[in-house]
């Protein structure tokens, strides 16, 4: 038997607010422990909470760009349980009538495309943070968290693989990160996600019976606990056993997921309108407002990138992934690269040195005027492509601008054709066998005669001159 796989995923993201949910209290991560607190977010008995704007601001920019429909009336509710680090016991959330509804967005995957649903977008708070002693049976709690505003992103059960799984997780990441709602930190927890899963034989309607996945932080863990799962589910099933209902933790130690807790109902919540918070009641002006507010996003950037600048897909897919790197390459552009080649540079130097220091393209070192000065002196002929990425090592470990390295160091190109001619003829003097060979119809020792030029000029020659002169000179 055939089985398939059928994923929804549960997005949290953390809004970039500067205070609560329903208090005034700071959002900043990584403070000391319990100090960003206050009777409200530490529910004492008595307080009031009050729905911060902008919350609901934000919340609504994510609605837009997923093509929801927004419910101009929703409502909070209290969703109630029992755990050391939610004070009050219960968390304030939405159920029954969300902010937004029935969204997509649109992924691609090994080539092709599809959309996955999305089923709600709400608003709810988050709880506070156990951190466990590894030497000691002990847990503290730390209260900073609690009462920080997220929006929850759940899917409809579209996805079918990991790799689907993981496009549409980076997808979303995306565009928080262009609407500025959202950092997208999935090691800080302020995007984080929880899959249900079940397999179901191929082409009936009928889900099979679901788990729930926690604990991946990161695009790698949550394809890796999605691919375990899958074959944990079939093996089961395919030796007569059942699914269990029941909420997994995934151990990326071991590679595996591991049984957690039975996997709770909405009932089990016991939901109910929170009678200290009024519903939320949104104005469709102020909803075409925000609407107008909302950047150019990843999709339409690509789309742009591949009219107005004529890069292939894979380019304008790379560059358009984060907004400050689409920013930067089209300064580059700007400053008079072209726009090929200032993609090939910042897709494979400028991120290959990012990457290797774990950097952000904002923290970047060369700057896009002073990487189009480097590529404008490839573009003219006055160096090659090969001592520009020397030249761009020390730039960017220096800050010094290419026509002053290029200066210093005596780097300027070799285009005279006559001084070039000269060197190949020596060089041919040298290799009577390889020429042999080469008019023998080894052709690919034109290399091995270019690579000779390049050593002796310290790779100063002009490559496509120098191809041009050792053509003619072994034809005759």
């Amino acid at each position: 038997m055939s089985y398939e796989a059928v994923i929804g995923l549960e997005v949290h993201a953390q809004l970039l607010t500067e205070s609560k949910i329903f208090c005034s209290c700071s959002t900043k991560f990584g403070a000391l422990p319990n100090s960003h607190v206050c009777p409200v977010c530490m529910g004492m008995p008595g307080v009031l909470p009050v729905l911060n704007k902008k919350v609901v601001e934000f919340a609504l920019k994510m609605a837009l760009a997923t093509h929801c429909r927004i419910n101009t009336y929703s409502v909070f509710a209290r969703k109630n349980y029992f755990y050391p680090d939610l004070p009050k016991g219960y968390q304030i959330s939405q159920y029954e009538h969300p902010l937004a509804e029935e969204g997509w967005v649109e992924i691609e995957v090994n080539g092709y495309k599809k959309q996955i649903g999305i089923i709600r977008i709400h608003m709810e708070e988050d709880a506070g943070k156990l951190m466990h002693d590894p030497h000691k049976p002990i847990s503290y709690v730390d209260f900073n968290r609690t009462g920080v505003p997220l929006i929850e992103i759940v899917s409809k059960p579209d996805i079918r693989t990991p790799e689907e799984g993981v496009a549409y997780l980076k997808k979303l990441r995306s565009i928080l990160r262009y609407l500025e709602i959202c950092d997208g930190n999935m090691e800080e927890g302020s995007f984080r996600c929880d899959a249900n899963i079940s397999l179901r034989l191929v082409n009936t309607e009928k889900f099979g019976v679901r788990t729930e996945l926690k604990n991946m932080n990161s695009f790698k863990h949550v394809q890796r606990a999605l691919t375990y799962e899958i074959e944990r589910q079939r093996s089961i099933l395919e030796q007569g056993g059942k699914v269990i209902q029941e909420t997994r933790l995934w151990d990326e130690n071991k590679g595996i997921t591991r049984s957690m807790r039975g996997k709770e109902e909405a009932h089990d919540y016991r939901y109910f309108p929170d009678p200290d918070l009024m519903p939320v009641v949104i104005d469709k002006d102020w909803i075409e407002e925000i609407r107008k507010t909302l950047p150019e996003l990843p999709d339409v950037k690509k789309q742009r990138f591949k009219q107005v600048y004529g890069l292939p897909e894979y380019d304008a897919e790379v560059l358009t992934s984060e907004k400050d790197l689409a920013e930067y390459f089209e300064r580059v552009v700007k400053w008079g690269s072209e726009a090929k080649l200032a993609s090939n540079w910042v897709m494979s130097e400028v991120l290959r040195k990012l990457n290797e220091e774990k950097r952000e393209i904002q923290e970047c070192p060369v700057k896009p005027k002073d990487l189009a000065e480097l590529l404008q002196l490839v573009q003219k002929g006055t160096i090659s492509g090969k001592i520009a990425k020397t030249v761009f090592e020390e730039m960017y470990a220096s800050g010094k601008p290419a026509s002053q390295i290029v200066k210093e160091k005596g780097l300027i190109q070799i285009t005279d054709q006559a001084v070039l001619q000269e060197i190949a003829q020596k060089i041919i003097e040298s290799y009577p066998k390889e020429v042999e060979q080469y008019k023998a119809g080894k052709e690919k020792l034109l290399g091995f005669f270019v690579g000779q030029m390049m050593k002796q000029t310290k790779g100063k020659a002009n490559p496509q001159l120098v191809n041009k002169i050792f053509k003619e000179l072994l034809q005759k």
